[in-house]
């Protein structure tokens, strides 16, 4: 245990959506925000900022630029150009301008269940969505049907939306799927378009690769999507980037984003560039307590929750719940809301294939996460079981 996971911090007087969201009764184990203190390092880097009392607009610091050169580097062997760095307030902004990079339509693939913005960006741009199922094996665990992916494929099709690790179901995809997806990808002509935000959220049996380091061939035709966000904890500071080594996608991608993406907040730009280059410690200590929380989660739900069912996710903070067997009369997510007074995310929110599953967050203290699971486990010993009817599902699914 790590004292610095370990205290809850009293969010309910911030501006938190996660702890207003709900009645002051749920426990909100939903939205991908980590109810742990950012590191030392990015608020003493704030504070400093604030001491300047003056706010105004930022520019694309070429240290910063920099700093993200040289992770990469250290981290995948991926070497870049600074120039292929293009700063956005947030990966979802991202995807939407990606979205909108083919003025003549056509069809958009990604992979479900998966994050809800994917499923809606397409049709922000007018773009046609095509769903291709990831394969749930017996163990829980996902895998990749690659004739179904191709097959997909058709002469509309413009771009494949990846994302990796993915969100919900964890996976962390191995080199050899990767090379695959690219190669089907760059031999019918699809741009690939990588969801990374949370690539440093790694558990010691995996290793990320960004699909864009593969090869030459594959970044020339590939738009990669990272941030500090998830790893640090400061999603409310909206400082995203894309990697675009392309110099004509990343045009148009700039041209896409004019009038919709405006400027990366100041203090994001910060605290970005505070946590890559002094927080490196911190997160290897958070690795350690959430892949703890992650065991634990994981030897509950599949020994005192029954008829729940999960796979141990490979990265991400985020668990994928199957509440097909608990013998809820009902959706899950409005059950155990109501019934345990914990918020979850509805696995239907996240497209074919997750009706009947929800999304839990144990980025948060043990006891939390002990305390969320004691409470679904009381509502799933009751003999009644039925969802009160009348609700709309998860209003906060987006997140």
């Amino acid at each position: 245990m790590d004292p610095r996971f370990d205290i809850l911090p009293d969010r309910k007087d911030s501006l938190s959506v996660k702890w207003h969201a709900y009645g002051p009764d749920v426990l909100p184990m939903w939205v991908a925000d980590m109810d742990f203190r950012s590191p030392d390092v990015v608020i003493e880097a704030l504070k400093k900022e604030v001491e300047r009392g003056v706010f105004g607009y930022p520019y694309e610091d070429n240290r910063f630029k920099a700093v993200l050169v040289d992770r990469l580097n250290d981290q995948y062997g991926w070497k870049i150009d600074p120039g292929a760095l293009v700063f956005i307030p947030g990966i979802v902004t991202g995807l939407n301008i990606v979205s909108h990079l083919f003025p003549e339509g056509g069809e958009i693939l990604v992979q479900t269940p998966i994050y809800p913005p994917f499923l809606s960006a397409p049709k922000n741009a007018g773009m046609k969505r095509v769903d291709v199922g990831l394969v749930r094996l017996p163990d829980g665990h996902y895998s990749i049907d690659f004739d179904a992916f191709e097959a997909a494929i058709t002469d509309q099709s413009r771009l494949f939306m990846l994302c990796n690790p993915h969100n919900p179901v964890g996976r962390v995809f191995k080199t050899d799927e990767l090379e695959h997806l690219a190669e089907i990808c760059l031999r019918r002509k699809l741009l690939i378009c990588s969801d990374e935000i949370h690539c440093d959220l790694i558990y010691s049996e995996h290793r990320h690769v960004p699909i864009a380091s593969l090869q030459p061939e594959i970044a020339q035709n590939s738009i990669t999507l990272m941030a500090p966000s998830k790893t640090f904890n400061i999603p409310g500071l909206q400082c995203s980037f894309a990697i675009i080594q392309n110099p004509e996608i990343r045009q148009r991608f700039q041209k896409a984003g004019e009038g919709m993406s405006g400027w990366v907040n100041l203090m994001g730009l910060v605290a970005g560039q505070a946590a890559y280059q002094g927080g490196q410690e911190w997160l290897r200590d958070l690795m350690i307590y959430l892949q703890g929380n992650r065991d634990f989660l994981y030897d509950f739900v599949n020994q005192r929750l029954p008829g729940v069912h999960m796979a141990k996710p490979e990265g991400t903070y985020l668990a994928w719940l199957d509440c097909r067997e608990a013998g809820i009369d009902g959706n899950p997510y409005e059950f155990f809301l109501q019934q345990a007074r914990v918020a979850v995310n509805d696995g239907g929110s996240f497209g074919e294939g997750g009706k009947g599953f929800v999304r839990m967050n144990f980025g948060c203290p043990r006891s939390m996460l002990e305390e969320a699971l004691l409470r679904m486990e009381n509502a799933l010993q009751q003999p009644v079981k039925k969802v009160a009817t009348g609700t709309n599902g998860d209003p906060f699914a987006a997140h």
